[in-house]
């Protein structure tokens, strides 16, 4: 993918995220330490961080990066990470990013605590940016995954919900962190406040196609590509943007979600229908189009610095190579 050279100029500074967030996730229990660095050290992307360090570079017009900037970045991934913890007990998934979840390693009781434990180390990392609207800003997102996980559980298997309501689960259990963590990093850059929601309202957009895509992969990707079992929305009755533009077209869909999947078989059946309709090119529409008002609304706040505004763009695009 071209769009992957976008992680190559920030290189150096995901290197330094990584090795920090095995020290800043120490715990004085081994157990509870242990199952962080075991979540650390399977990797992953570090889209979130990446994109809170371009915005960052962006913003700052050349200037070099505020440690608060690089600690942001970090505090991101911790939350998001933590939120994956909680999910993968909610939806009882055996591996994530390749590794056995935490729950499965350990136990269900070390995951929730360990998942706690990560909320409980960004706060305090957070706070120690003495930037109170920083604060306020990410800490709100955490209420929001909350929210998004409840909004999800009392809609599965339920084939009625809107495309609409769809957009606003996802902004609660996605794009709400990386909305939050780009007008965060613009806030420590001392923007003014409109550069601000702007950045906010791009890294929404951004978040929304983000989670889209991912829905796709659920739908076509491989488990080895997903570092997940595929199918795991759909086994759980996760119902996403695919399913609900693909039932309008296959009505035999609404039976296997009706019968909530009851085997393997359903699984396989589901997906394989789902591919013979437009569903999952009509999702990827719809991830098109939030991805390109992001890059219209960025394209407000073109920076001095060409090279990192240019290296935004191309992780809006990398989001949606995913699924080319």
């Amino acid at each position: 993918m071209k769009s992957q050279k976008v992680f190559a100029v920030i290189k150096p500074n995901l290197e330094n995220l990584n090795r920090n967030l095995k020290s800043m996730v120490g715990a004085r229990h081994p157990v509870l330490s242990a199952a962080s660095k075991h979540l650390f050290s399977a990797g992953g992307k570090r889209i979130r961080p990446a994109i809170v360090i371009l915005v960052a570079k962006a913003s700052m017009n050349g200037q070099n990066l505020k440690a608060s900037h690089e600690r942001l970045a970090e505090i991101t991934e911790i939350i998001h990470t933590a939120s994956l913890v909680h999910d993968d007990v909610i939806d009882e998934c055996t591996t994530r990013r390749g590794v056995k979840t935490v729950h499965n390693a350990f136990s269900t009781k070390i995951a929730v605590l360990a998942g706690d434990f990560l909320f409980a180390q960004s706060s305090w990392y957070l706070a120690n940016l003495n930037n109170l609207k920083v604060v306020k800003t990410i800490s709100k997102v955490i209420t929001d995954f909350a929210e998004g996980e409840i909004r999800q559980g009392l809609v599965n298997f339920d084939a009625s919900v809107s495309i609409n309501e769809y957009i606003e689960k996802s902004f609660y259990k996605t794009a709400s962190l990386i909305a939050a963590s780009c007008k965060g990093a613009a806030m420590l850059s001392d923007l003014g406040l409109s550069e601000q929601d702007e950045y906010y309202l791009y890294g929404k957009h951004l978040g929304l196609g983000f989670q889209i895509v991912d829905d796709i992969l659920d739908i076509t990707g491989s488990t080895q590509d997903l570092g997940k079992p595929s199918g795991s929305d759909l086994k759980n009755g996760n119902l996403t943007a695919p399913i609900f533009f693909a039932i309008i077209e296959c009505p035999e869909l609404q039976i296997l979600i009706d019968d909530e999947f009851g085997s393997e078989e359903d699984i396989s059946r589901a997906i394989y229908l789902i591919k013979k309709t437009h569903g999952i090119q009509k999702a990827k529409d719809l991830a098109e189009e939030h991805i390109q008002t992001a890059i219209n609304i960025f394209s407000t706040l073109k920076s001095k610095n060409d090279s990192y505004y240019h290296h935004l763009l191309l992780i809006s695009n990398y989001v949606l190579e995913r699924i080319s």
